[in-house]
């Protein structure tokens, strides 16, 4: 079932994408003066930072990250995205797994391999990456008032799976993030964690081509830790500048409740004309074909209540 699910959000980024009465509500390509663009001259590689306070399941962190075109086409690019972050301490009594602390200072890291392409007048562009992520977590105190000891550090493995469609006035984004290896460990003398299984689908919406808001749906599950529901969150983006972005989300559901965060993300590189850069800068679906990926956080959640069912599957009781 589950893989079903997975299956069906991301398929549905692209059958979505492809209407076509959507992809001309911005103008014609040839109006945006898109044909024109070479994309050996735009699709260059990029380097930078990025950091995000703490969310649902996903840590305080900074780091530094790149996007490297591995074959540039035509019409389309092989590329490779990587990022690495630090992981850092939880606010102090807001634990962002529930009951648990994150403890600091950890190294997680993030790799997607993908590929994108332009329909034929550049009204859209289509993409699919796959990818593996990893994520260390360290235990600190419980913000439960309960006294814990052992603290650890588990180690947490997913692979995700990614459809993206962008216009120029719409964005859709399929993601399955699905965890591997030991998806149950113990943290402490107390709290048990679980990376999350968390398949979703987001669609955007460019207020201006710097401005972006967007909405979406996730289903997420881990059986060991009685997580089993739906989500929403929301997002506001904006571009300041060229390469420079910042963002506010906001997401409920009925394990995490509602979370709000922030982020931001510094890109140096890219198109070496300014004439390219301006052409680049007011095309959305041209910018989108070196847009870094997202949905790279291991998503944990942790309980307290529950037995060791076998060696490797511990259950929480409600």
């Amino acid at each position: 079932m589950l893989r079903r699910l997975s299956l069906g959000l991301l398929a549905s980024a692209i059958s979505i994408a492809s209407l076509p009465a959507i992809a001309q509500e911005g103008g014609s390509a040839d109006d945006l003066g898109v044909m024109s663009i070479s994309l050996k001259d735009v699709v260059k590689p990029t380097f930078g930072f990025q950091g995000a306070l703490q969310g649902a399941g996903t840590p305080n962190q900074a780091g530094i990250g790149g996007f490297l075109p591995l074959s540039v086409g035509d019409n389309s690019v092989w590329f490779l995205d990587v990022l690495a972050n630090a992981n850092f301490a939880d606010r102090a009594g807001e634990s962002s797994i529930i009951n648990t602390d994150v403890a600091g200072t950890t190294i997680s890291t993030s790799s997607r391999l993908g590929y994108r392409w332009l329909n034929s007048d550049r009204s859209w562009m289509y993409g699919l990456n796959a990818g593996y992520d990893s994520r260390p977590l360290t235990s600190g105190d419980a913000d439960t008032g309960v006294s814990v000891s052992n603290k650890r550090t588990a180690f947490f493995q997913q692979i995700a799976l990614n459809a993206e469609a962008v216009s120029n006035s719409w964005t859709l984004n399929g993601y399955g993030l699905i965890p591997v290896g030991d998806v149950e460990q113990k943290l402490n003398s107390v709290y048990q964690g679980g990376a999350l299984n968390t398949y979703g689908l987001d669609a955007g919406y460019f207020i201006t081509p710097a401005l972006k808001a967007s909405a979406g749906y996730y289903y997420q599950h881990r059986d060991q830790e009685e997580v089993d529901g739906s989500g929403v969150r929301g997002r506001l983006a904006y571009e300041m500048t060229s390469g420079v972005t910042a963002g506010v989300n906001i997401s409920y559901d009925k394990a995490f409740d509602t979370r709000v965060s922030a982020d931001i993300k510094v890109r140096f590189g890219g198109p070496s004309t300014t004439v390219a850069k301006k052409k680049k800068w007011e095309n959305p679906t041209i910018n989108a074909l070196t847009a870094s990926p997202k949905n790279r956080d291991v998503r944990v959640h942790d309980c307290d209540d529950g037995e060791w069912l076998a060696p490797n599957f511990f259950a929480c009781w409600d």
